[in-house]
């Protein structure tokens, strides 16, 4: 799940918008520290603000990535659209298609939740732009036991830059993706790549509500073998990236 659907629940309260982001945050902001569930969850209940409300968003981000990467939604779209990124690249095997399939849904369900309702992310940045970047660092230092004040000025930045709407348009969107790319050490994408955008915004976002329903709100499926046992290796990379 990427930033916007994360916040679709608590975008009332900016300092919990905040610490849902903040996992990814982090990674950008020194790659090597995680902050986890187990490590906001004491903090939920501190008596001291921002840091109970970041702590929430930190174990609703962990809550999300949870349930949604269980879904069958996630599971047979990312097989799906990495089926397209090989067609489009050659690659026959290797990471980086499955990779992309998984990063692709959670970023183009974005984009689709801002097609539905445009004023949703600037809301969220609204909500953001409310928050002091000083104190989500100091919080999350709190929680880690380490020094994460660099986080302030990824805060800052991400509010600043709005890359969300980046998400709307194909060739901004493969700008971001080759971002993310070489922060994993992974190939650049062909220029062909943005041919299979249009056909994959459609394809998530004629399943924006499934992916949006956590399995236990669902009816049961009928029983066949689980294409999210496939994603395992990738979601594994993906979640050491971003959270």
């Amino acid at each position: 799940m990427n930033y916007l659907a994360h916040s679709l629940n608590c975008v009332d309260d900016p300092y919990e918008t905040a610490g849902a982001a903040t996992p990814d945050w982090l990674c950008m902001a020194r790659p090597r520290l995680r902050c986890r569930s187990r490590q906001a969850a004491p903090f939920i209940v501190a008596d001291a603000q921002p840091v109970s409300a970041v702590a929430r968003g930190v174990v609703r981000h962990h809550r999300d990535d949870d349930w949604f990467h269980q879904t069958a939604a996630f599971g047979e779209l990312s097989l799906e659209l990495a089926r397209r990124v090989r067609r489009v690249t050659g690659e026959s095997d290797g990471m980086r298609p499955s990779f992309l399939g998984h990063i692709l849904v959670e970023l183009l369900l974005d984009a689709a939740i801002i097609d539905e309702d445009p004023a949703c992310a600037a809301r969220y940045y609204a909500a953001l732009s409310d928050v002091d970047p000083a104190s989500v660092a100091g919080a999350v230092s709190q929680m880690i036991a380490a020094d994460a004040s660099s986080l302030a000025g990824i805060v800052a930045r991400f509010v600043e830059l709005q890359f969300l709407y980046d998400y709307l348009a194909d060739d901004s969107l493969a700008l971001r993706l080759n971002q993310v790319l070489r922060r994993v050490r992974l190939p650049a994408l062909p220029e062909r790549f943005c041919e299979i955008l249009p056909y994959c915004r459609g394809l998530v976002a004629a399943h924006r509500d499934e992916l949006l329903t956590p399995p236990s709100a669902l009816p049961p499926a009928t029983p066949a073998a689980s294409p999210l046992a496939m994603l395992a290796p990738v979601t594994a990379i993906v979640a050491a990236c971003r959270s």
